[in-house]
């Protein structure tokens, strides 16, 4: 069976291919080492849209397409789409870290980390902020898939009320509420912390917009690790600006990086970070994981993880 495969990672990859299994390796640029055209599977590393199209061109038996991240829209290329592929992602191996800094986040406001920085820079003595406890605070999860969840469960042991949304709403552990669709709109008013870990689709962007930030409290706390082009930055910028909500950590954006000139670098009550969230040693590692056990399954002719459905764009 041939492969292709990422040349970035070939020196990880290559030892824990099956026997086999010959690899034609593929660097950012959409440049193959070999001839891919009897190859099967694509191992997909990140590369602008017409070095992937590029690739698909000069392999017409591709029957399985993987990706390393979870996301998936800037995937759906037309040439993508049109095609009889198999498409899985990488959805949980990124779950630790991004939970982890979300919790980062949450942690870094309530006890104001950012104030205390800024005065130790000036040597000055702050002895008279209020913070605040997550302990009984509440916390809305809009997207309760593997990141959600891992979110969800670190939020539990320190006490907070966790709601949360998905398409299909299930009980979860730790969770007090799951509820779909719109609904979450509903639970805005109550929540202290809104987390935004759902994918990007036709019906998600824009979705966090001045309707919604209407009906947050003044002193909640936004926070995006999931695609940029989900929140309206004008009502976003107008909301921070004005007082409506209390702050935001970004982690993603609809341009990356953030441009200079974005008015979101002035502002007092923001963190930013540059789509950092899932950044660990340990993440190609959990990358590999998956793409071998997929690989195990593909030849054993058994249901793959983490199939993706195109038309729903997750």
């Amino acid at each position: 069976m041939k492969i292709i495969a990422p040349a970035q990672i070939r020196e990880s990859l290559a030892p824990q291919l099956p026997a086999g299994v010959d690899a034609t390796w593929v660097n950012a640029a959409g440049d193959v080492a070999g001839d891919p055209s009897d190859a099967v599977v694509y191992f997909r590393w990140w590369m602008a849209q017409p070095a992937l199209d590029q690739v698909l061109a000069i392999a017409p038996g591709l029957r399985w397409l993987h990706t390393p991240s979870a996301g998936v829209d800037r995937l759906l290329t037309p040439a993508v789409i049109a095609r009889d592929l198999t498409l899985t992602n990488s959805a949980g191996v990124h779950a630790i870290p991004m939970a982890e800094f979300v919790l980062g986040f949450m942690l870094a406001h309530a006890k104001q980390i950012g104030v205390y920085r800024a005065a130790q820079a000036e040597a000055r003595w702050v002895d008279d902020l209020q913070l605040r406890e997550l302990y009984e605070s509440t916390l809305l999860i809009i997207g309760m898939g593997g990141i959600g969840q891992a979110i969800a469960q670190r939020a539990a042991a320190f006490g907070m009320h966790i709601y949360g949304s998905r398409r299909t709403p299930q009980p979860m552990p730790g969770v007090a509420r799951v509820v779909g669709s719109d609904s979450w709109r509903g639970l805005l008013p109550e929540a202290d912390y809104i987390v935004v870990a759902a994918p990007l689709t036709a019906e998600t962007r824009g979705m966090i917009d001045s309707a919604a930030f209407a009906a947050m409290k003044s002193s909640a706390y936004l926070i995006n690790i999931a695609r940029g082009a989900l929140i309206d930055d004008p009502a976003l910028i107008a909301a921070l600006r004005n007082g409506q909500i209390g702050g935001a950590a970004l982690d993603t954006f609809e341009q990356e990086p953030l441009p200079a000139e974005s008015p979101l670098w002035a502002l007092p009550n923001i963190t930013i970070t540059p789509h950092a969230t899932a950044s660990s040693p340990r993440m190609h590692e959990r990358q590999i994981a998956i793409f071998i056990e997929n690989l195990t399954r593909f030849r054993a002719g058994q249901p793959l993880l983490n199939i993706v459905d195109k038309s729903a764009g997750y």
